[in-house]
């Protein structure tokens, strides 16, 4: 197999893109088991006794009391509640793993420990690779058996490896499943999921995958003004029962509200003509109503791609995007946000002028 490079300019460069077969990997991803090589995300490690309860006065998500193995997304905002950092975080053996973008470990590492003042925290880099599992066949005997583990874990659990490192599961109605080792161990545990079985897909597979799922990514599905309302991150990523963080009261605020200002949907692109970059925009009638995010070819549906677009902008405007390539898209409906959903505060007015209460 060839395998052929990710494209330097996007946010995947050093990884493999594919193996020469891209689609027939996201078909295997559907109906097999694929292991996508996704070591180009950075972790780091929180250890000490403070850890949990800092992180958790730091972040949006509630982890003071994560049990030993809880996986969960969790979010930094800036002071007016716009997203800065999304990670995957793990909490496991007394010590608190998060991943993210390879671009956003810097900024990150240097917040958090700005942030650690007299709290008994070490915050380091940590040379552990990502290898993710996608697929209905994961929990085939021969895979379990290559893992060491007798089963997979719950959804949004992890358990250790014995040489090191640990196995993720991750929320959705989907298998996936996260395999996390030392950086010098990664080929030979790719090694050993082929052998068992499990077909080697690149992040292009990965990237069909989680775009289908409307599922979005930092730094490409969002820009400088994204808050979470907008992407689908309440619940998943912030706690709404919590405060004491930065940006809390934009979040207090819009959900009160029931009106973020945008919402990501999923377009249908036009295939007949050149594909449209992230960071295009979207148009209506001439006018910018939106920017597109990741744009990636699926097995099933074709081109398709993650916008933020003007909330409130019905499923069936026609629109078309900007940039170098014009390129015509139409909304999947049933990527679109509730219209009906009131919020929190507006809720409370209207029982208290109706007399309920």
């Amino acid at each position: 197999m060839s395998a052929v490079s990710a494209p330097d300019t996007g946010p995947d460069a050093g990884a493999v893109w594919h193996y020469g077969d891209p689609l027939g990997e996201q078909r295997a991803a559907a109906t097999e088991a694929v292991v996508v090589d996704r070591s180009h995300r950075a972790v780091l490690t929180l250890s000490g006794a403070d850890r949990k309860t800092w992180l958790h006065n730091l972040s949006t998500q509630h982890v003071s009391e994560s049990p030993d193995g809880a996986v969960t997304e969790n979010l930094s905002l800036d002071g007016q509640g716009r997203v800065e950092d999304h990670w995957i975080q793990t909490e496991l053996g007394d010590v608190t793993y998060l991943d993210t973008e390879a671009g956003r470990a810097e900024p990150l590492l240097t917040y958090l420990r700005k942030m650690v003042f007299w709290a008994d925290v070490s915050i380091e880099t940590a040379d552990l690779a990502v290898l993710s599992l996608l697929g209905p066949r994961l929990a085939d005997p021969a895979v379990l058996a290559a893992l060491g583990i007798d089963s997979l874990p719950a959804e949004a659990t992890a358990v250790a490896l014995a040489d090191g490192g640990f196995v993720r599961r991750l929320r959705g109605p989907d298998l996936e499943v996260d395999v996390v080792v030392p950086r010098e161990s990664a080929a030979a545990w790719r090694r050993r999921l082929v052998d068992a079985g499990v077909h080697p897909a690149g992040v292009w597979a990965y990237e069909a995958h989680r775009v289908a799922a409307h599922r979005p990514r930092l730094g490409v599905d969002t820009d400088e003004r994204t808050i979470p309302h907008e992407v689908g991150w309440i619940g998943s990523a912030v706690h709404l029962d919590k405060g004491c963080y930065r940006g809390q009261e934009t979040v207090a605020r819009v959900h009160n509200l029931g009106k973020p200002p945008r919402m990501l949907v999923l377009l249908h692109l036009d295939g007949s003509s050149d594909r449209p970059a992230t960071g295009d925009p979207v148009l209506a009638g001439g006018r910018t109503v939106g920017r597109i995010g990741t744009v990636v070819d699926h097995v099933d549906e074709g081109p398709i791609a993650l916008a933020l677009l003007k909330r409130g902008l019905p499923a069936d405007t026609e629109l078309v995007t900007g940039g170098e390539s014009a390129v015509a898209a139409a909304i999947d409906p049933d990527s679109m946000p509730a219209t009906d959903a009131v919020g929190a505060g507006r809720r409370a007015v209207e029982q208290l002028r109706s007399g309920r209460r």
